[in-house]
């Protein structure tokens, strides 16, 4: 089973992916989380393109930043997902192509069709298709109030490319993956509340 948990940044998508992951684990079953953007990757070389996307001087052009993402995202799903899914275990990522999509084709203006078409030229036609797949959503003030925790200097994310946009680009997201939930038949989940309230949501819209 393949399940993805998407969203902007500041909604958890992250802890609650793993929570997900850890809740199968409980039941006995096989099930491995993953970040596609490989930040904490153990693999040495998923590890350092994401040092490239995430620890430059944020200088790189976003065109070269989709064929980065898209390294990083092969690669985790053939080392970690394809052997962990033929032995019909269960793969929960936070992210997906479609977070390349919507911040580097809504939000950063790179081709939308060629986003689409160098994903479906090198990825397989099966990672296309999760089993169960969420967006996880807040409205501008929480996410704003979140963003600004994790770029706290203790967190030591704000540099990362994303966090440290100005509000008018981040104003571009939500409506992004609104319209993304809505082209692609996607349900989306209010992240606001806690992590527990928000892990029964993905379990109840789930049906886990």
């Amino acid at each position: 089973m393949h399940i993805v948990i998407e969203g902007q940044d500041g909604t958890g998508k992250d802890t609650q992916a793993r929570m997900v992951a850890e809740y199968f684990q409980r039941q006995g079953k096989e099930a491995v989380f993953y970040a596609e953007s490989g930040t904490a990757s153990q693999d040495e070389f998923v590890a350092e393109i994401a040092k490239l996307n995430y620890g430059s001087k944020q200088d790189i052009d976003h065109r070269t930043r989709v064929m980065l993402y898209l390294i990083n995202r092969y690669e985790q799903w053939r080392k970690i997902a394809e052997p962990v899914l033929k032995r019909d275990g269960i793969v929960v990522t936070a992210r997906s192509w479609l977070s390349t999509l919507i911040y580097e084709g809504y939000g950063a203006g790179v081709s939308r069709s060629l986003i689409i078409k160098v994903h479906k030229t090198i990825m397989p036609a099966k990672y296309f298709n999760p089993d169960k797949i969420a967006i996880l959503t807040l409205n501008r003030d929480e996410q704003a109030k979140r963003l600004g925790i994790q770029t706290d200097k203790k967190w030591n994310r704000k540099n990362e490319i994303w966090k440290s946009q100005g509000d008018s680009f981040q104003q571009k997201i939500n409506p992004a993956y609104l319209k993304v939930a809505k082209d692609f038949n996607i349900p989306t989940i209010d992240a606001s509340g806690t992590i527990e309230e928000v892990f029964a949501k993905i379990k109840q819209t789930f049906g886990i």
